[in-house]
């Protein structure tokens, strides 16, 4: 590096800390997740305004595959702290409620967002229409597991009967999505002459959970205390970065190397999962994660913007929010949830966030959306977040004790526990009543 890209660097990072931090804060006040203001301040930074004046000049061309490599470190670890959170105990707790609203909620957006592929080809498609197909409609499906989890947790309506299937389908919906990502990835040939290697990702799926997991677990077993000392906190980062170059050099993406790793940490050693997650967080969210926001930032322009467009984001959040809702409300109500809590339960499972970022991030690396395609799916990214707190209290208005009022003369719900995630401990009821 010349004494100038270096420099650039160090001033661009500064940059992009700062004005994540004061957009982030000012998204905190509007009663908003702060990764909101973070991935405005990513597209302000980006060729939407001023005509790309303000990155070309933070952020010259020699310095941008410098913010590329901190964007791949920042995502690799957002995932596996995503799959440090995933607990399994809260699916198994929610019973059929949860399955048939996640399995619903996934497959009614991806069914209509492969119909809208189909009419946005033309004017969208990429080479591979079948790729491009498929892609779409798994971006469609996806429900932000971290923001819908920081939503719940600003209301403390975590532990609520809500907020516990909330979570817990956000659970499903995660494995949903990823397993239709990677499959989607597995067969566009993504990889060229060494497609045969995403063979590998099923023995490589059965030795993290067969092999490495339990010998994870025996090591956490062995010891009364396990506490993040430097060679612990090494031996944490050097998995996560082995099982994400894995799954890249197998054909899949990074991403699912990085969750998977995090997944196979055993849950029983709460107090090393809590200081992995804080160590590790406060670096991604604070340094790593913004970087990712400019460099998708850099990728989104809308200062081209016309009717069309205009028509076309207006169908993607038809088609987005829409299927969600119906798929999530519908499948709520035929479990016999009353109506007030299944539109609420809805509403929150159209939350997509920082995950929808890093899925369009993805279909935009291996050719599968086009930029301007790519532009529309962050504004429907940008815009299902931000309604979801809104809508929320519209729907059940501001609780004080996390939970919903139940109307005189209702039978009590059917319960089931669940946990909620990283704590180990039942997080509430299900309701479930007529």
């Amino acid at each position: 590096m010349t004494t100038h890209q270096t420099s650039s660097l160090l001033l661009g990072l500064a940059a992009i800390v700062l004005l994540a931090r004061l957009l982030g804060g000012l998204a905190r006040r509007l009663n908003q997740p702060p990764v909101i203001g973070e991935v405005l301040a990513g597209i302000a930074l980006g060729p939407t305004l001023f005509h790309g004046a303000l990155s070309g000049a933070l952020f010259p061309a020699g310095v941008r595959p410098l913010l590329g490599a901190l964007a791949v470190v920042g995502v690799a670890v957002f995932m596996f702290l995503v799959g440090v959170e995933w607990d399994g105990a809260m699916i198994r707790g929610g019973g059929s409620l949860v399955a048939t609203v996640s399995v619903s909620s996934v497959l009614l957006p991806f069914g209509l967002g492969t119909l809208l592929a189909l009419y946005l080809m033309d004017g969208y498609g990429t080479g591979d229409r079948t790729a491009f197909v498929l892609f779409v409609g798994v971006a469609m499906s996806i429900t932000a597991f971290p923001v819908l989890a920081r939503v719940l947790t600003d209301r403390g309506m975590s532990r609520s009967p809500l907020g516990v299937v909330a979570l817990a389908c956000a659970c499903v919906d995660d494995v949903l999505a990823w397993s239709l990502l990677a499959a989607v990835i597995a067969v566009s040939g993504s990889a060229g002459p060494d497609q045969w290697r995403v063979l590998l990702a099923a023995p490589y799926l059965l030795g993290m959970f067969f092999v490495v997991r339990p010998l994870v677990r025996r090591f956490v077993a062995r010891r009364a205390v396990l506490t993040l000392t430097p060679a612990v906190f090494a031996a944490v980062l050097v998995g996560l970065l082995l099982s994400a170059a894995v799954t890249e050099w197998v054909g899949l993406h990074y991403i699912f190397g990085a969750f998977l790793f995090g997944v196979i940490l055993p849950r029983g050693g709460e107090r090393l999962r809590a200081d992995v997650h804080e160590r590790l967080g406060h670096l991604s969210g604070t340094l790593l994660l913004p970087v990712f926001f400019v460099v998708a930032g850099l990728q989104v322009d809308l200062s081209h913007l016309d009717a069309g467009g205009l028509g076309t984001l207006g169908l993607i959040l038809l088609v987005a929010v829409g299927g969600k809702f119906t798929g999530a409300f519908a499948a709520a109500r035929l479990c016999r949830m009353p109506a007030r809590e299944s539109a609420a339960l809805a509403t929150l499972m159209n939350t997509r966030g920082l995950t929808e970022l890093i899925v369009v991030n993805v279909g935009l690396q291996l050719g599968y959306l086009g930029r301007d395609l790519y532009s529309l799916m962050v504004v429907m990214a940008v815009v299902t977040t931000v309604m979801a707190g809104p809508l929320l209290s519209w729907i059940i208005g501001h609780p004080t004790d996390g939970g919903l009022p139940r109307p005189p003369g209702r039978p009590a719900p059917v319960t089931a526990t669940a946990t909620a995630p990283g704590t180990g401990h039942s997080a509430g009821t299900v309701g479930t009543a007529a």
